[in-house]
């Protein structure tokens, strides 16, 4: 750990390469709380450079707390769509709902409170209050702890509860309390921009001559390769209903019930958002699976007497899972009646809140329509 007199060199160092090399994003040319917090939930577990259209979008259309938290949450789906994760999305506007009454449209500033917002955790929390209202809380979040784990030759499993807690304190040790936001910052961007997974860029590393693990040759080593858990292959089938003029049909998002944490849960799959009629099969009957499937859950029970036309397959992963979807198209004089559906043209599915596995499966349509 940086410690006594080597304690300000290392803040000073870092402050100072930060001041001059950090990206230019344009979440960092504001300290309103709004804008800060909206980066924030989609810089979760999704690139910068994917971010910044849907962040300047995003605003553009709800610039403000209160018009969060009135809008419709099918168009706050719709400026999310392709971000993925969309709890993100569904909280967020939670969150907005309870800034409006409880907190008069101001993002808390006390960590208390801000922790019981919808989608805030420990490190949302400490990176909003820090850069929005200066407050004195260390973020911790993946690249902060790889930073600390290398200065320190931490190298047990980070994700463990006592090493994320020992980490935590070694951020709050770290923090420079003069400038927490600009200092939270810098060692997100020391980890995103140099302090990398693989193949560290040490000699550019403005705090290299306090790092442990550099010095016993452990970058590569630090952090720990966490145990993955095994890929589950799963298939699906998709039906894609057209008539002459192309129209087709889309269910809603499935309503949020309780958390599934079964494999092959179709809701979770199409990220509860609009979808075409899918189900679970297997690879060797999906044809069969897929009209059983259309003839009780789309046509009351009645025979479904069309040809499924074979797609183009689709390869897709949500977090452990890879999955293979098998679309069919099938013409129609009439798409069914089907309460709480769009019918819409295929061509016109993407002004919708979809999942990239919508998505796909709309594109193989589109190149065989």
């Amino acid at each position: 750990m940086v410690t006594g007199l080597a304690l300000p060199h290392f803040r000073k160092n870092l402050l100072e390469w930060f001041g001059q090399f950090q990206r230019d994003l344009p979440w960092r040319h504001t300290s309103d709380s709004y804008r800060i917090w909206i980066s924030e939930i989609m810089l979760q577990q999704t690139r910068v450079v994917a971010v910044i259209p849907y962040y300047e979008r995003f605003l553009e259309r709800l610039p403000t707390v209160e018009s969060l938290a009135h809008a419709p949450q099918d168009e706050v789906l719709r400026l999310w769509s392709g971000l993925g994760y969309y709890s993100r999305a569904r909280n967020l506007q939670r969150a907005a709902q309870q800034i409006t009454t409880k907190y008069n449209g101001v993002f808390p500033r006390k960590l208390e409170s801000a922790l019981t917002l919808p989608g805030i955790g420990a490190y949302t929390a400490a990176a909003i209050l820090s850069i929005a209202y200066r407050e004195k809380h260390a973020a911790l979040d993946g690249n902060v702890a790889r930073v600390i784990a290398r200065l320190g030759a931490v190298r047990s499993d980070l994700r463990s509860n006592g090493t994320w807690v020992e980490l935590q304190k070694t951020a709050d040790h770290l923090l420079d309390e003069d400038s927490p936001g600009d200092w939270n910052q810098a060692m997100m961007e020391l980890g995103a921009t140099l302090c990398t997974p693989h193949s560290p860029q040490c000699l550019i590393c403005p705090v290299r001559e306090f790092c442990e693990a550099r010095k016993r040759g452990l970058t590569e080593e630090i952090p720990t390769k966490r145990v993955r858990r095994d890929t589950v292959d799963i298939t699906l089938a998709s039906l894609v209903l057209l008539t002459k003029r192309n129209e087709t049909l889309l269910l809603p998002p499935p309503e949020e019930k309780e958390k599934s944490h079964a494999a092959d849960d179709v809701a979770t799959l199409v990220s509860r958002t609009w979808h075409f009629p899918t189900v679970c099969v297997q690879a060797t009957s999906p044809e069969t699976t897929l009209r059983k499937f259309a003839e009780t859950t789309l046509f009351s029970g009645k025979p479904l007497k069309v040809d499924l036309l074979p797609l183009k397959q689709v390869r897709h992963a949500v977090t452990y899972r890879s999955v293979t979807v098998l679309p069919f198209a099938a013409r129609l004089h009439k798409l069914p009646a089907i309460t709480g559906a769009q019918e819409l043209p295929l061509t016109e599915l993407f002004t919708l809140h979809v999942s990239n596995l919508t998505r796909k499966v709309a594109r193989s349509a589109l190149r065989s329509a």
